[in-house]
């Protein structure tokens, strides 16, 4: 039933693709190098494909996303693997936003905006109905309703079988440069309670702690994260460095969170530069230092 409703309201939506206005994309190509401490090295690439379709006369959009890699929370192939190169759909949904919110419909992001370290991967699905309610300038309340299942299968037509996920999330602020969010999950088969506290260093410096709690057996998970931009060598250069720990028994959830390092301790620094900003072209860098294995990538990122 929900696989039947969500493609009725895409169909209904391509049925008017006549009076398109605008259908536009982004596309990002990376490349990096992965080294991993008792792992033989390996070399990777990722493609991102983001198309949209806008309706004239119309708050509603069509969305895409199509991607690399063959799992929820991986997106990049290995050059020279005995596997296929995969590039999946892995979501297709309709858009409706105005100054009150947004309502997306179909096989929707893990995410309404910022995606913090103990939310689900970027590059995840979720099938299902999101709804985001501008309360005030500085409010918002989200609920979703869907179908979290088949994390290991990123064709967006598997999923639509049964409703096995949910979420409430209230994000607000105590004041200009401190803000929060408090949030419940069901996912999994498990429950789970998320908040968030950040706080503006200064208008490039950001500062955020971050727990998810696992309401059954009260295994945790906890971020301390550091963002910003700074200079050097007359370059600017945006960093993310985070502290994390992830309880045992925390479960398969921890493994589909957006910063997932390992169980443990973990110290995670990612760097990220222009290389050639005529050209679209950007540098990163990533160093992972945790109990079980330390992992350095450099890489590269050209944006279409």
């Amino acid at each position: 039933m929900t696989s039947f409703l969500i493609w009725s309201f895409i169909l209904v939506a391509l049925s008017f693709s006549s009076n398109a206005q605008v259908f536009n994309s982004k596309t990002d190509v990376s490349t990096r190098a992965d080294y991993r401490s008792e792992k033989a090295p390996r070399y990777q690439y990722r493609v991102r494909f983001y198309p949209q379709l806008t309706f004239e006369n119309s708050l509603w959009s069509l969305n895409g996303f199509a991607v690399t890699g063959d799992s929820f929370a991986s997106s990049y192939n290995t050059f020279g693997a005995d596997e296929t190169h995969h590039f999946h759909f892995r979501r297709l949904y309709l858009r409706h936003q105005n100054e009150q919110g947004k309502t997306e419909i179909g096989v929707i992001p893990t995410y309404k905006g910022r995606v913090s370290s103990t939310g689900l991967s970027k590059d995840g699905w979720i099938t299902g109905v999101r709804q985001v309610y501008q309360r005030s300038p500085d409010t918002q309340i989200e609920w979703v309703i869907g179908e979290l299942n088949d994390a290991g299968d990123p064709d967006f037509w598997e999923g639509g079988k049964n409703l096995n996920y949910g979420e409430f999330e209230l994000s607000s602020r105590f004041n200009a440069i401190t803000g929060f969010e408090l949030g419940l999950e069901h996912m999994l088969s498990n429950n789970f309670a998320r908040g968030e506290i950040t706080h503006k260093l200064s208008d490039a410096h950001l500062v955020s702690f971050e727990l998810i709690n696992r309401l059954d057996n009260h295994r945790s998970k906890v971020v301390l994260s550091l963002a910003g931009e700074t200079h050097l060598l007359e370059e600017n250069i945006e960093y993310f460095a985070y502290y994390s720990y992830t309880s045992d028994g925390f479960g398969e959830r921890a493994e589909l969170t957006e910063d997932f390092v390992d169980y443990g301790h973990a110290v995670t620094l990612e760097i990220e530069g222009q290389f050639l900003p005529e050209w679209g072209l950007d540098w990163f860098s990533k160093l992972e230092l945790n109990e079980g294995q330390q992992r350095f990538q450099l890489g590269l990122k050209f944006k279409l």
